[in-house]
């Protein structure tokens, strides 16, 4: 049925039924899932189609396409081809039946077109992708999954409540321009930012990326991230706050990915500095400024997504990915190790890569507003990913020292998958306007202008001159076993002090509340005058910093 009134995420839930069924070779016929649903989407125009349902006097609407919805459901539909792909040597349904309820429950919420239905697909999104994560079955795993289920839920439940405030003040639940002007969107602002990686809380997706399979972490960098940054720049574009958030989210991941040994867990600190240009392009509101963000949404899900096909290329055939345990993979893995050089190039923004034509978008447009300061931080920022990322990666991976590890190469249908999205690398690259052409907002730009082009060789050039000089000095932070604690360090310390604080200061309240029954119990039975309003105005005084205080720790709590 080719019809542009069938919503994408009816295909892949139908095709998740069937995927159990399916063994062996039969496993190809998956792929058509989002074959058909893109082909589908193809024949779709923007402000074409529609599908409502009615519950009472509350209409929702399932269905709403325009140029935005189009351009990420084209880039989820390609990332569910892809990781489809990658998984098809999977023996386990788990891994395949989420992921495609994953995929499209990502396409219901960006094809939505109220809040109630993207709450709807918000916590499916939550709950299909934690199984990714739990299909590991390893404690840290499991842990990490619990964790993570948890966080989601509360941003959806932080959603749910801002969608209803923001209903009974305006009385539509339409899916449009927010803005920051009181709590409902302040409620859908922080919900949105959890499942964005804003800073402080961030720390799921660091913890919880890393821990799922090889085709679990495809699948989870794809997604969930990608549908906040399409619901933030529908809701919340030009929004000034958002340029500082992105700008810190380009910087503090570059510490700790530098100093990271595990390899995937560095892809993860990565993947928040690549969202932080995302945020910040967000926040400049221009079209220049929104293109660029969009764009490298696009690009980011298919360099990352090759950069974590590597590295799950590598565990599987390892079983680690311990930079301090890898080196020489090259000899075994050529052709993974080219696909993870074309992934490293494309997230470091060489030139003929798809970076390249995105990133320095958003550049451009803080130089057009003037914001120097943030330009500096993102220029930085993009010198960090050509450490960790660019450099980092691959050197440690595959060459570096050789450690003695001669595995297999990648699974051919892991080869295929990584192929694809190399080439997608390269092609958008050196053809931006297959790409431009989908933007949502009117664009005149052209990236291959001599001054974007020479500012970045020269940054990329010091930055490995940097790296080369740093390592040959020993003064590049060795790959090591160990535990970053990250903005952990404030759930794990503040919070167990502050606890104990609060349970003391309840004793005491508790003690002297005591006190003071046994005094006015003494007191009416000799009827006498009853006590000094002194203290109970100490007690009434301690009680509201008991409350206040186990508030902000419950509050805190529900973030972590």
């Amino acid at each position: 049925m080719w019809t542009a009134s069938l919503p994408p995420f009816v295909v892949f839930f139908a095709f998740a039924l069937l995927a159990p069924l399916l063994k062996g070779k039969l496993k190809v016929l998956l792929l058509l899932a989002p074959l058909w649903g893109g082909f589908n989407l193809y024949m779709t125009h923007a402000e074409a189609g529609g599908l409502t349902w009615q519950i009472g006097d509350l209409v929702l609407q399932l269905y709403h396409v325009d140029k935005l919805s189009l351009l990420f459901g084209y880039l989820f539909h390609i990332a569910a081809f892809i990781a489809l792909i990658y998984s098809l040597h999977v023996k386990d349904h788990t891994q395949q039946v989420c992921g495609l309820l994953y995929a499209g429950s990502a396409l219901g919420a960006v094809f939505a077109g109220d809040l109630l239905t993207v709450f709807m697909f918000w916590e499916l999104l939550a709950i299909t992708s934690a199984f990714l994560i739990w299909a590991r079955r390893t404690p840290e795993a499991i842990r990490a999954a619990n964790r993570y289920v948890v966080i989601q839920v509360v941003s959806g439940v932080l959603l749910l409540a801002g969608a209803i405030m923001l209903y009974q003040q305006t009385g539509s639940l339409k899916l449009d321009y927010v803005g920051l002007d009181g709590s409902a969107s302040w409620l859908i602002f922080i919900a949105l930012g959890i499942k964005c990686g804003f800073p402080f809380l961030h720390t799921w997706l660091t913890d919880a990326y890393p821990l799922a399979t090889p085709t679990g972490t495809l699948y989870l960098s794809a997604f969930t991230t990608k549908v906040a940054i399409y619901l933030l720049a529908r809701m919340f574009p030009g929004e000034p706050l958002l340029i500082y958030i992105g700008a810190a989210m380009t910087c503090f991941p570059i510490f700790y990915a530098v100093i990271e040994n595990d390899l995937r867990k560095v892809l993860a600190y990565s993947l928040i500095n690549q969202l932080g240009f995302m945020v910040c392009g967000i926040g400049i509101g221009t079209a220049l400024a929104l293109n660029g963000a969009v764009a490298h949404a696009f690009n980011d899900v298919i360099f990352k997504g090759l950069l974590f096909m590597t590295m799950g290329a590598v565990l599987t055939r390892v079983g680690h990915v311990n930079g301090s345990h890898l080196g020489g993979l090259y000899k075994t893995m050529p052709r993974t190790t080219v696909f993870c050089l074309v992934g490293a190039a494309s997230i470091s923004a060489f030139p003929l890569f798809s970076g390249f034509v995105s990133k320095s978008m958003v550049m451009a447009a803080l130089l057009e507003q003037d914001q120097i300061i943030i330009w500096l931080m993102l220029l930085f920022a993009s010198a960090g990913v050509f450490h960790h990322a660019g450099i980092k990666i691959p050197f440690f991976a595959f060459f570096a020292h050789d450690s003695g590890l001669r595995p297999k190469e990648a699974p051919v249908n892991m080869q295929v998958a990584m192929g694809l999205a190399a080439v997608l690398c390269i092609a958008i690259g050196v053809n931006p306007q297959w790409l431009y052409q989908l933007l949502p907002w009117k664009l005149d730009y052209t990236p291959y202008d001599l001054t974007h082009t020479l500012t970045q060789i020269q940054l990329l050039f010091f930055s490995a001159l940097a790296f080369v000089w740093l390592n040959k000095q020993g003064l590049y932070p060795p790959e090591l076993r160990s535990v970053n604690l990250d903005a952990e360090w404030f759930y794990r310390k503040l919070l167990p002090k502050s606890g104990r604080k609060v349970v003391a200061m309840a004793s005491r309240v508790r003690d002297e509340g005591r006190q003071l029954g046994t005094s006015v119990s003494e007191q009416l039975e000799q009827r006498e005058k009853p006590a000094p309003t002194g203290t109970v105005t100490i007690i009434t005084r301690r009680m509201a910093w008991v409350f206040i205080a186990m508030m902000l720790l419950a509050l805190t709590s529900l973030i972590f």
